[in-house]
């Protein structure tokens, strides 16, 4: 066989695979474009931004300033309580979805009559936009016309109506209650999903080997149930670091600052006091974290995973 019948497929192949790897490339180039101005460019200005002092959008030539507001940033204390308040939001709100979650999605798994509705029902609390939920849960706590103390009032619980949203604590707990009520139909059906994936086999196994309920939750459910568990907790922990919507529609950061998370306090100091300096680098912070919280989330989960291995 001659030299140049055996190029003449190389070549072709190679030919054909220039060809489907620019067509891959256009294929990609949306998505490519998207990525680049959602996120890539945004970004850049954001830590171009966070260089300057800024104090004015019309502001023509803004004073470099280079790690200035970061150094502001971190020696200020109400950055230091804003961040405090955020991973309080973080944990306490995560922990309260996880168990309200799974054992919403034991139920929904379990061999119930119109299981079917429930599951429908259960879907309306994530399905009520944010910003509808936060007013709803305001009117119910609404010190004058709340919900809350017409209920408690009728039943002879209290005698008198109590300004449920005027204590900064307490105040940050019912956000937390009503951002739950929202999220937790959420974590339930990636919970349920993660339970239908799990073999009925392995129970009927563990049943004929003596095991309780209990003892089959902890063997089989929890270990199987690893990943679906990790997606969530990486999920909603991103979600709720950068929680701003339901802070802003139920307290506006009260009261006293009370529920005065990192995002909003970013909000305020960008918009409210016009320093978009400060206000980038904040914002950058909050990357940071959140990346941060990632990556120890998944070296966490890759440890497990190879435990349970």
């Amino acid at each position: 066989m001659s030299t140049d019948a055996v190029r003449t497929p190389r070549r072709r192949r190679s030919s054909t695979s220039r060809v489907q790897t620019r067509f891959a490339w256009l294929l990609l180039a949306p998505a490519i474009l998207t990525v680049f101005g959602v996120v890539l460019f945004p970004l850049y200005r954001t830590v171009l931004v966070s260089l300057f002092d800024v104090r004015s959008a019309l502001d023509p030539a803004p004073a470099f300033i280079g790690l200035g507001n970061y150094i502001g940033m971190l020696q200020s204390p109400s950055v230091w309580a804003s961040l405090g308040r955020t991973f309080y939001f973080t944990v306490v709100s995560l922990a309260v979805e996880l168990v309200f979650g799974l054992a919403l999605a034991l139920l929904l798994n379990a061999p119930l009559r119109a299981r079917w509705l429930f599951r429908t029902l259960i879907v309306i609390p994530w399905a009520i936009p944010t910003i509808v939920n936060a007013a709803m849960w305001r009117g119910i706590f609404n010190a004058q016309y709340g919900a809350l103390n017409a209920l408690l009032t009728q039943l002879g619980v209290i005698h008198d109506y109590v300004p449920w949203l005027s204590e900064p604590w307490q105040a940050m707990n019912l956000v937390i209650l009503a951002d739950a009520w929202k999220t937790t139909p959420l974590v339930a059906f990636f919970l349920l999903a993660g339970l239908t994936g799990i073999p009925h086999e392995i129970y009927e196994a563990a049943a004929v080997d003596g095991l309780g309920w209990w003892k089959r939750f902890r063997a089989i459910t929890l270990p199987l149930l690893v990943p679906a568990i990790s997606i969530v907790v990486v999920l909603r922990t991103v979600e709720a670091f950068k929680v701003f919507d339901i802070i802003y529609a139920m307290t506006r950061g009260g009261p006293a600052n009370g529920t005065a998370v990192i995002s909003y306090y970013t909000y305020v100091t960008a918009f409210s006091d016009q320093n978009f300096g400060m206000g980038s680098a904040m914002a950058m912070l909050i990357v940071l974290a959140i990346a941060v919280l990632c990556l120890t989330y998944l070296r966490l989960i890759r440890t497990s995973d190879m435990s349970l291995l």
